[in-house]
Parts: C-alpha cells; sequence; structure tokens
C-alpha cells in the first residue's frame, strides 16, 4: 500500500467563530465610545457615527472598523479624523473589552449605503421594473386545444 499524502492545511473560507465574536464586541465597546466621550476634533463635533462592522484579523490585533456618518455628509473627512484618533480610541476600547490584546483600529468609510441607494435607484427605473414585474398571463394556450 503506497504511503499517504500528507493532508494540505485547510484554510477558512471566511471569518472565524472566533473573529466574528470579537468583531461584535469591539463594535458595542466603539458605539459606547462614540456616545459617552468626546473627541476633540473640529470635524467630529456634532457628527453621529454609524459603526457598521467590526473586521477582526485572524490573531484579534488588528480590527478594520466600518463607519458611517449620519447622512453620509463630509464622509472621507469623517474617516480621515476618526484614523488621526484612533490611538485615543483604542486606549478607551482597552478599558472597555475583555480580550488578551487591544486591537489596533483603522476606521473605513462603509459603502455599502451609498451601494443600497444605487441598488434602489436602478429597481427605480422603468426600464429595469418591467424585467422584474410578471407579464400578464395571456390565454392564447387555452386556443390551442
Amino acid at each position: 500500500m503506497p504511503p499517504r499524502k500528507p493532508a494540505k492545511p485547510r484554510v477558512p473560507a471566511g471569518p472565524t467563530q472566533r473573529q466574528l465574536r470579537a468583531g461584535e464586541l469591539v463594535r458595542h465597546a466603539l458605539v459606547d465610545i462614540f456616545r459617552e466621550e468626546e473627541i476633540n476634533d473640529p470635524i467630529l463635533i456634532g457628527v453621529s457615527v454609524t459603526v457598521t462592522e467590526v473586521r477582526m484579523n485572524p490573531d484579534l490585533r488588528h480590527a478594520m472598523v466600518f463607519v458611517e456618518p449620519l447622512g453620509g455628509e463630509n464622509a472621507e473627512d469623517v474617516v480621515k479624523a476618526l484614523n488621526k484618533h484612533s490611538k485615543f480610541v483604542r486606549g478607551h476600547l482597552g478599558r472597555l473589552i475583555d480580550m488578551r490584546f487591544t486591537p489596533d483600529i483603522h476606521f473605513r468609510h462603509d459603502e455599502s449605503f451609498t451601494e443600497a441607494a444605487r441598488m434602489t435607484r436602478l429597481f427605480d427605473d422603468p426600464r429595469v421594473r418591467q424585467d422584474l414585474t410578471p407579464d400578464e398571463p395571456s390565454d392564447s394556450w387555452k386556443d390551442e386545444d
């Protein structure tokens, strides 16, 4: 009998349960930080930020935080300001979460809202709508009997 070949290591197709759990923990803590702490930056004064998703690296040392400012205005400026103050936010995050390491935080604008609005506009187009609604059933098949 020939020797068996060693099995190839399996690479997970998506995030692990551990990454998802840690991402939700960080997301909830960031929501609390943005609600309770005041970040001293003129761009962030009076801006409500929605934390839509947190993606953790497999080692849980880096977190990609997807945010959307309320109304979607000045999104790029808000993301730059948040990245500028990420160490301040990370310091508060370390006090709120119970993890071995406090992850480095990188903020990105969440494009899913823009994409959803684009899709809605596309579906509202009359040319597309005619393909989405079923045609009226015709009685022509009954005449063939």
